[in-house]
């Protein structure tokens, strides 16, 4: 069975594109991390939308570890840890474990494919990745609500060493229950290994 293990995050403000430095952090206290056998993967943190490119941290902030329960034990050491993520410092605070939430709608916040840099490829692709996961949905990619871009798509980046690899934010609506789980349990897309396509469930308003 997959679970989450979350831990409170701690501290001022980081870099918003901090996925890859991270995982940098992530991986020196659990090298595990870097052993593409495992199905562990991670979510960037998050926070609140500062200005100049950072994200606050609050009280709400948390890193979110995905994987095996049999294979919790593996990321404990990183409770209490202070992690420095580029050039912000995070300490993590005591972990708890959380179960998959089978909801029909999911969000990721950044899911990259290659040769899929227009809405329109990156729509298509992603409907031929989910049938090729056995997963049926409807997709939605969320828009910019205010600014210069309102009304367009969440377009978003990583950075790998020097290289910038684009995406875009995307919602899966009308979900199974057993869709629901699969597509949270694999991902979708590249780079899943530093926290794109990481799918939770869409908060109700109420």
């Amino acid at each position: 069975m997959t679970i989450d293990l979350v831990f409170p995050a701690l501290g001022n403000t980081l870099p918003t594109d901090h996925a890859y430095a991270l995982y940098g952090a992530l991986s020196q206290i659990v090298p595990d991390f870097h052993d593409e056998t495992r199905s562990v993967r991670f979510a960037p943190i998050n926070g609140r939308a500062a200005p100049d490119g950072r994200l606050q941290i609050t009280e709400h902030s948390c890193l979110r570890v995905r994987l095996a329960d049999d294979a919790v034990r593996c990321a404990l050491p990183l409770a209490g840890k202070r992690l420095a993520v580029g050039d912000a410092l995070v300490r993590l605070g005591v972990p708890r474990l959380q179960s998959l939430v089978a909801a029909p709608s999911l969000i990721a916040r950044l899911v990259t494919f290659k040769n899929a840099d227009t809405p329109e490829r990156f729509l298509a692709t992603a409907q031929a990745k989910l049938a090729d996961l056995g997963v049926n949905g409807k997709l939605e990619l969320p828009v910019h609500a205010q600014g210069e871009r309102v009304g367009t798509p969440l377009r978003r980046v990583v950075r790998v060493r020097g290289v910038t690899i684009p995406g875009y934010s995307l919602i899966v609506a009308k979900l199974s229950s057993s869709d629901s789980l699969s597509l949270q349990e694999s991902g979708l897309g590249g780079r899943t290994r530093l926290g794109c396509g990481f799918f939770t469930p869409i908060k109700s308003p109420n």
